[in-house]
Order: C-alpha cells, then sequence, then structure tokens
C-alpha cells in the first residue's frame, strides 16, 4: 500500500523550512509522496494575506522538480473553514496515511473538530519546533494507548525562518534571500504579493 505524508498548512508563503519538513518526512517515515495542503480558511487563526490561487500557485512554483511532493487542493477546492477531519475523510482508501504536525500544532492538537477520529483514520508524525518542546497532550496519548498506536517522532533540525517574518520583510521592502525557493519569490515579485498597505 503507498505511504503518503500530509503536511497541512497556510503557506503564506510556502517557504523553505515547509519543503525541509516535507523531505524529511518521506526520508524518516520511509513515504512514497508527501502531499502539501494548503488552507482555504484556517479557523483558529487571522484571514490570510495571499489569496488561495497565490498560495496554490506558490505551492506549486517551489515543489517543480522535487520528486514525490505534490499538491492537494481540496481544502481550497472545497471553500470555506477549514477542519482537518474533513479534508481526512475525503482521502481515497487505497494508501496509510500520515498527518505531519509541527510541536506547537500538536500542543493544541485536543482543539481540533473531532480530533479523536482524526487520531484514529490516519497515523500521526511530530517534527520538533523552535521554543515548543515536544509533549504529547495526555488525552491524545491515552487514545493512541488504546488503539494500539504510537505517535512517530520526526527528527528535524529546526530552521528559524516563518511565513510572518518573511512577510514583515517584504513589506519593509526587505529581500527574503536564503528563505524562499527562488520561484517562490519571483512569483511573489512578479504578483506584488506582501506589499506594505
Amino acid at each position: 500500500m503507498k505511504q503518503i505524508g500530509l503536511l497541512g498548512g497556510s503557506f503564506d508563503p510556502i517557504h523553505l523550512a515547509h519543503l525541509a519538513l516535507a523531505h524529511s518526512a518521506m526520508a524518516h517515515l520511509g513515504l512514497d509522496e508527501v502531499q502539501l495542503i494548503p488552507a482555504a480558511n484556517p479557523w483558529q487563526r487571522p484571514p490570510l494575506a495571499a489569496s488561495p490561487a497565490d498560495r496554490l500557485a506558490m505551492i506549486q512554483a517551489a515543489i517543480a522538480g522535487q520528486p514525490g511532493l505534490t499538491v492537494n487542493p481540496g481544502e481550497i477546492e472545497r471553500g470555506g473553514a477549514t477542519y482537518t477531519i474533513d479534508t481526512i475523510r475525503a482521502l481515497p482508501g487505497d494508501a496509510a496515511f500520515t498527518w505531519i504536525l509541527g510541536a506547537d500544532q500538536l500542543a493544541n492538537f485536543c482543539t481540533w473538530r473531532e480530533w479523536q477520529d482524526i487520531a484514529g483514520r490516519v497515523a500521526l508524525a511530530v517534527a520538533t519546533r523552535p521554543g515548543t518542546p515536544l509533549q504529547t497532550p495526555p488525552a491524545l496519548a491515552d487514545l493512541l494507548a488504546q488503539h494500539g498506536k504510537s505517535l512517530r517522532e520526526l527528527p528535524f533540525t529546526p530552521m528559524a525562518i516563518s511565513a510572518s517574518d518573511i512577510r514583515q520583510r517584504l513589506a519593509n521592502g526587505q529581500s527574503p534571500e536564503g528563505l524562499l525557493p527562488a520561484a517562490v519569490s519571483r512569483y511573489i515579485a512578479e504578483h506584488g504579493l506582501y506589499l506594505a498597505a
């Protein structure tokens, strides 16, 4: 059965740490593919700066020529508020899926809509993130134990790159060099994204 990793996020914009995490997951979890899933409208955060179409195009530019990385536009095509459980229920039944989390997302996993169902349907793998200790919420640890499952730890050298910092740099007229794939930097410049209001 094909092993597929799922990496969700706002990707506003996609940056080098996102790509490094996807490649690390492929290597350490034995995945055949990692699907990047841009959120349409994440309900736990403020509105996004770039449009769904622009974020989708930036992901496609970033992963061009990178074997094993694909984009899953399901959340954007569905529109409306984005809930992970809806995305997981829409997955085909012919592959085994692993949802890839950052340690910061793990900390609030039990606030996600129908998180128990998510944990029952897919494997979970967590990567470390700067400043966030890796601690499994007790309710999740109990649920995984009941199902005979474990949280897979993803060795990942944290990179101090954040989309909010990149947006701030661009708004201030600073270069994002070394933080973004070159193709994404070109797309942002050509489309005038993230300029100061």
